[in-house]
């Protein structure tokens, strides 16, 4: 799950660059879970829009927006409704994906902020910062590039008290989770094993993956 949140709408105002006639484009995926993207969130920008008096020529929910073809189809038809401008409620991927199909000025209503693990209907948790060089098989199944504050490969770093996090004492420590982890496990052998010096190659921005030729 892709967990975003409401940019500020003067932040948006700001983006626009005069133009009059403008389309919404939402996302029944992510975005509509996160309550950023969905029919009332696009129902409620066309009515902050046209309070301003810029006119909303159409509105669209894709299935997903960062789906090619989707976002494809909801651009051609705020084209085809006179759009000179789309504001994307999706992710900054959907968002990325609308502006790829589109000739004119995309803005974003929202701000992206992590992968989420769903914990429950409207409850996410970070749990994977997605670096390609995934440590987890070592650390009992907690990921302590996200979990730790400072992604230390080797801790506690000694800053911990009373089971939390130094840099915010809400947080459990995520090396004190992994240790204990550990020792459910009986491998608490794998705590004393130094891991290697992190591999920045192992995730080279942007990433492509093609599953045709990977075959």
């Amino acid at each position: 799950m892709i967990i975003s949140e409401k940019k500020p709408l003067e932040e948006v105002f700001k983006a626009l660059r005069g133009e009059k006639k403008v389309a919404v484009i939402g996302c029944s995926s992510c975005a509509s879970v996160c309550a950023v993207g969905g029919e009332s969130e696009c129902a409620a920008m066309k009515h902050a829009l046209e309070a301003r008096g810029i006119e909303v020529v159409s509105t669209a929910l894709p299935e997903e927006s960062c789906v090619f073809p989707y976002a494809r189809k909801a651009v051609r038809e705020a084209k085809r409704a006179g759009a000179e401008a789309i504001i994307s409620l999706a992710c900054g991927s959907g968002v990325q994906t609308v502006a790829q199909n589109a000739d004119i000025p995309v803005y974003t209503g929202t701000n992206t902020r992590f992968i989420g693990q769903v914990m429950k209907a409207g409850v996410f948790n970070e749990t994977c910062k997605s670096c390609g060089d995934c440590r987890l098989n070592f650390t009992g199944g907690i990921c302590p590039v996200t979990q730790c504050a400072k992604s230390l490969l080797n801790g506690p770093c000694g800053g911990a008290r009373h089971g939390k996090c130094e840099v915010n004492a809400e947080n459990d420590c995520a090396w004190i989770l992994i240790y204990k982890r550990l020792r459910e496990l009986g491998q608490l052998d794998r705590f004393t094993e130094a891991a290697q010096d992190r591999d920045y190659g192992a995730h080279c921005w942007p990433g492509h993956r093609n599953l045709k030729e990977d075959a």
